[in-house]
């Protein structure tokens, strides 16, 4: 029987360690040839010499288990870096199929201790990272599709995160940069969807590198031999889902996904209207309609992450 991914070529970025690493090698399981990009840097906040070590790592990995993959040392968050990342894929493997935006960074304060470089550089390697990959795999499809190629297939998955859905009080360049990731994946899941490709986005709950002090202490595997609840193994299967044929229907999406469980995350919808009494509201209106309203709701209705997330210490 076929493989899910047999004869397909995928790109996983930031795919090192952690969440990427178990992209990659469940893309490779289910039959796709894989491009492990890594910039290989040992800080979560991007510090320390880059280094290809991780991504060859889990390139020889594929490959020992008869699986094919090439290792690349990258920043995608380069715009020429991520072009020649599309083309390495294509000159091994003949074509893209699948791209799967992971890499990340972290640099956390409060809002009003953070600086311009701790802003930027986290936009930088989230946001314009998944733009910059995109564009070059889009700019592929379309090229193909353009040149009369029938049934060019094309899948990208992004990641986003739950600190984007919840709020996260000392994240503000993360929690913006995923929310950033949201609106590029919506908007590329209209433009492409008619050269076969599909876009959508993934909010993963997972102990990685990047989390373990988020995560510290929170649902921890209860007997030795069991996988950790949070563990990225749990999210690697949706990936490979999202990046095969079956979910040709599903596009513009996103969805949670965490130790067994998967949510579908419904679009933003109208909690209440008003409408003025005249031709245009005044401040005495609108307080008379908004206060109340507001007032009738618990104080701001904000929640601690692990509440709205879900999480439990123990």
């Amino acid at each position: 029987m076929a493989l899910p991914l047999e004869g397909l070529s995928a790109i996983v970025t930031g795919a090192g360690r952690g969440l990427g690493r178990a992209e990659a090698l469940e893309l490779a399981r289910l039959g796709a040839a894989v491009v492990v990009n890594d910039y290989g840097q040992p800080g979560r906040d991007g510090s320390g010499a880059a280094s290809a070590a991780p991504a060859e790592e889990v390139a020889a990995e594929i490959r020992a288990t008869g699986g094919r993959a090439v290792a690349h040392l990258g920043d995608i968050a380069d715009f020429e870096t991520a072009r020649a990342l599309i083309d390495l894929a294509v000159a091994e493997f003949g074509k893209l199929d699948v791209l799967v935006n992971n890499a990340g960074i972290l640099r956390d304060r409060m809002i009003f201790s953070m600086s311009e470089e701790e802003w930027d550089s986290v936009i930088r390697v989230h946001l314009k990272g998944h733009f910059n990959t995109t564009h070059f795999a889009a700019v592929h499809w379309r090229t193909r599709a353009k040149a009369g190629e029938a049934g060019v297939y094309g899948r990208i998955v992004n990641t986003s995160s739950e600190a984007f859905l919840a709020g996260s009080a000392g994240q503000p360049n993360y929690a913006a940069a995923k929310g950033g990731i949201v609106g590029l994946t919506t908007s590329t899941a209209l433009a492409l969807a008619r050269y076969g490709v599909t876009a959508n986005a993934i909010c993963p709950r997972a102990r990685t590198r990047m989390t373990e002090d988020v995560f510290a202490g929170f649902a921890e595997p209860t007997a030795e031999g069991d996988l950790d609840p949070l563990s990225p193994e749990h999210v690697a299967p949706l990936v490979g889902y999202l990046a095969s044929p079956a979910a040709a229907g599903v596009n513009g999406q996103l969805l949670v996904v965490h130790g067994g469980m998967v949510a579908i995350v419904e679009r933003p919808r109208v909690a209440a209207t008003f409408d003025t009494a005249k031709e245009a509201f005044t401040y005495e209106e609108l307080d008379g309609l908004l206060t109340p309203h507001y007032a009738s709701r618990p104080a701001g209705e904000t929640f601690a992450a692990s509440e709205v997330l879900g999480l439990k210490k123990g």
